[in-house]
């Protein structure tokens, strides 16, 4: 059996915290191989480990009722939306400028929230709408294009902030001819303000899944993703609003 201590599970993840667990979720619920490989990246075999669930707890993924986390769940879950059907990301492309233009492509990514990620990057990418002009024998793009990793910092700091704890409302990502709109149900913590975001003050909303996201590599530990997204807009003579409205936080990117 492997021994752990407090320190390294400061490095795995969180030293123990209050976690709410999904009721009637249970260890099958979570994707054993995936986090096998998580934890080995820190000297654990979790396939060795004789009390599993011992472990789990120790990172705040699981309680000591037995069940999983939400953290646990949109993390490491083999399918966290059984339980958490709204934590997904809602991706719509429009024709023009306007909601009432028409609805070209649509759909709803679901999974793990690594994999919410890489996925509406991907989408984003095939539905952006890209003018071109003829040069010589060959087509080019006429329009700039931002690199991936400012539409990757948008989305991550969307699933990374919002509030889990709205039912009934997705991440929802709007894309039209001259920009994309990131809404994200939540509003900012007490102590940020929009101001602060440009300089990379922040207050994490959920703090377990954002240590996690920082140990996946998909969050900048010193804070630096929204100023970098902010530098690439004004780069490019492009313009990056934030604002809340309701309980709503919503980034728009202008393209």
């Amino acid at each position: 059996m492997i021994v752990i201590c407090m320190l390294n599970l400061r490095m795995v993840g969180l030293s123990r915290r209050r976690c709410h667990g999904i009721r009637t979720s249970r260890l099958s619920d979570l994707n054993l191989a995936k986090l096998d490989q998580y934890f080995q990246t820190y000297g654990f075999d979790l396939s060795a480990e004789d009390d599993k669930e011992r472990l789990l707890r120790n990172a705040d993924l699981m309680t000591d009722q037995r069940q999983v986390t939400v953290a646990g769940l949109l993390l490491f879950g083999i399918h966290p939306q059984r339980y958490l059907p709204f934590a997904a990301i809602s991706i719509a492309r429009f024709a023009g400028t306007e909601i009432a233009d028409e609805l070209l492509d649509q759909q709803v990514i679901d999974g793990p929230l690594d994999q919410q990620v890489d996925s509406a990057l991907a989408v984003i990418k095939r539905n952006l709408f890209r003018p071109s002009r003829i040069e010589s024998t060959r087509t080019v793009d006429s329009r700039f294009q931002y690199p991936d990793r400012v539409f990757r910092e948008l989305i991550v700091n969307a699933v990374v902030h919002r509030n889990y704890a709205i039912h009934g409302s997705r991440i929802r990502l709007l894309m039209f001819e001259d920009r994309i709109e990131f809404i994200s149900p939540g509003r900012l913590p007490n102590s940020v303000t929009v101001e602060k975001l440009r300089v990379g003050v922040s207050c994490a909303v959920n703090p377990i899944i954002l240590r996690y996201m920082e140990n996946l590599r998909y969050v900048d530990k010193l804070g630096r993703g929204l100023p970098m997204v902010y530098r690439a807009a004004e780069q490019a003579g492009k313009r990056i609003d934030c604002e809340e409205f309701g309980e709503e936080f919503r980034v728009v990117l202008q393209l």
